[in-house]
């Protein structure tokens, strides 16, 4: 494989990484003469035309994005029996390593990698794509410490297609966010809830579920609370741990409502930590009993699994009454698993659609449904009228706690409109005039002109074109320092006077003043100027003259020799 060209371009040159779904090559773009990174599906999942066609869908897709937090992917392709993608070789690790070589990491380089992958998950989100698969294993750190997020075209199309191949579970269970581990609806915050868990990865070196198979693990993604990170690393500012905790709620409606949120909050607890450091959230004495809180937990873990070793001693004495014990607990499960699907124990309900409903109607149809309801800030929105529910949140049909509060935005109606005209106006009052349009001040570029200093000389997108409102309009303004310019004027035939009046009087000096005869027109007028009349030249400049001095005086004529003598030069 490793000496193969694939599409007659891109030549593999050597393996570079080996995971359970694909293999990669580092290999070299013949056309663009480039190293690059070539991933190729394994044969197991090639045997699936769905998953095929999900895979090549999604992964294009994902070629769309652009950032430096995203590892960039050029090209999609199938040649034979093999599927791969081209994407950007990077020059690093993948952090799983880094984790295994460094965990319990550093609290800043925790915060530090984790808003670089959140910055990544913000542009993917924008663009209506879940990741689904985040994990150690799929970011990688450059050797200058920037994070890039990988795989985005691989996650949709296992999600899509299936989530195991023979008995092998396909994705990483130990980040699955509860709502994938139900196969309930995913969006944003499920993967806010899987980089929570590399967060806590990071400070701890351990994940916060594990067990004998993947199934287990996922149960425990539903079921069990998660060990809080400061238990574990009592350095962790408090702060840090309760924004993993956040991220890693159970329930959606809990957890960060976007990259955004979670990357805001990631600053603000770099910033404390970095003015005051980390001793300003705790004492010595708190830091002490934590440490003591940890002795507490390890002891108690060890003496949950001393009671476990003697209970299965006991049991092993015991089989038949073990196997009756599972039979009985087998039926158990079931009664209890059915109560369940029915509704009995569960504490949270599927949020009602509100959508296109006017503020009354939700209104009415949560309380009957048993939530309340919250209005948020009215967006813009082509799909929905003015007035009426644009986006809700929780969305319609998510898990929701009972008694719950459903966030809803109302449309402001269409947000497309036309582009007011800043030419000619003063930079400064640009930006108040733009958002009294729904609009905003983009870049302003500042150029030498000759015009008033602070003028708007352009902007783009120009006047009347269709926009949406709260984009950006970028101006070009004057800095005043330009040189004005004006048209030559046409002295020739103008007598010397004149024409020393038509120069200075469009702005500009007379220069040189030669003389020559000239018989064709009269004396002390101009014959020849410098510059071209009608040309744009520099106010100031000097411009040269050619003046008549009139007819060339002709040479005397030599006198008539006298009669019978003779003439000069003769013999």
């Amino acid at each position: 494989m490793a000496s193969r060209v694939l599409s007659g371009r891109y030549e593999l040159l050597e393996k570079i990484g080996d995971g359970g779904m694909a293999v990669v090559y580092k290999g070299k773009d013949k056309l663009l003469n480039r190293f690059i990174a070539v991933k190729i599906l394994r044969p197991e999942f090639t045997k699936d035309a769905t998953f095929v066609e999900n895979f090549k869908r999604e992964s294009q897709a994902a070629a769309g994005l652009s950032h430096p937090n995203i590892v960039g992917v050029y090209d999609v392709g199938r040649e034979g029996n093999i599927n791969y993608i081209v994407m950007e070789l990077i020059e690093g690790d993948t952090l799983n390593k880094i984790i295994e070589r460094e965990a319990p990491m550093d609290y800043r380089k925790v915060i530090d990698i984790s808003k670089q992958v959140a910055a990544a998950l913000r542009v993917a989100h924008k663009n209506k794509i879940i990741h689904r698969d985040v994990k150690p294993h799929n970011i990688m750190i450059t050797e200058d410490g920037v994070a890039k997020l990988a795989d985005f075209g691989i996650a949709r199309a296992v999600n899509d297609a299936t989530l195991s191949t023979g008995s092998k579970i396909v994705g990483s269970v130990h980040y699955f966010s509860p709502e994938q581990a139900r196969g309930n609806y995913v969006d944003e915050r499920s993967d806010i809830y899987s980089l929570g868990i590399v967060m806590y990865e990071m400070l701890t070196g351990k994940v916060p579920f594990d067990g004998d198979n993947p199934v287990t693990v996922a149960l425990k993604h539903i079921n069990e609370e998660i060990v809080p990170p400061i238990e574990l690393e009592p350095g962790i500012p408090p702060a840090l741990d309760r924004c993993v905790m956040k991220a890693t709620s159970k329930y959606q409606t809990n957890r960060y409502a976007s990259a955004d949120e979670l990357i805001q909050e990631l600053e603000n607890i770099s910033f404390v930590t970095n003015v005051a450091g980390p001793s300003i959230f705790e004492s010595t004495e708190v830091i002490e009993k934590r440490n003591k809180r940890k002795e507490d937990f390890e002891k108690n873990v060890e003496q949950k699994v001393e009671e476990r070793e003697r209970e299965r001693k006991k049991q092993n004495k015991k089989k038949i009454a073990i196997i009756a014990g599972v039979i009985a607990a087998l039926l158990l499960c079931v009664g209890l698993f059915a109560a369940w699907k029915m509704g009995v124990f569960s504490d949270t309900k599927a949020a009602p659609d509100l959508l296109d409903m006017t503020l009354e109607e939700a209104t009415a149809k949560a309380e009957e449904e048993g939530f309340k309801i919250k209005q948020g800030k009215d967006i813009y929105s082509s799909d929905y009228a003015e007035g009426r529910v644009a986006l809700q949140d929780p969305e319609p049909g998510t898990e929701t706690p009972k008694e719950g509060t459903i966030t809803i935005n109302l449309s402001k109606g269409s947000k497309e409109g036309l582009v007011p005209n800043v030419v000619g106006m003063q930079a400064d009052d640009v930006e108040a005039f733009l958002e009294s349009h729904g609009y905003k001040l983009g870049n302003k570029k500042i150029i030498t002109s000759p015009e008033d200093a602070g003028l708007v000389l352009e902007q783009d997108p120009v006047a009347g074109t269709s926009l949406d409102k709260e984009s950006k309009i970028n101006i070009v303004v004057s800095d005043g320092k330009g040189v004005e310019k004006a048209s030559v004027p046409s002295v020739t035939r103008m007598s010397l006077e004149d024409a020393e009046k038509a120069i200075k009087s469009a702005g500009f000096k007379v220069g040189n003043i030669s003389y020559d005869w000239d018989d064709s027109i009269g004396k002390g007028y101009v014959t020849y100027q410098q510059w071209q009349a009608g040309m744009q030249l520099e106010k100031g400049s000097t411009i040269d003259l050619e003046v008549s001095s009139g007819p060339e005086p002709k040479p005397e004529t030599p006198e008539t020799p006298a009669e019978g003598q003779p003439a000069e030069g003769t013999n």
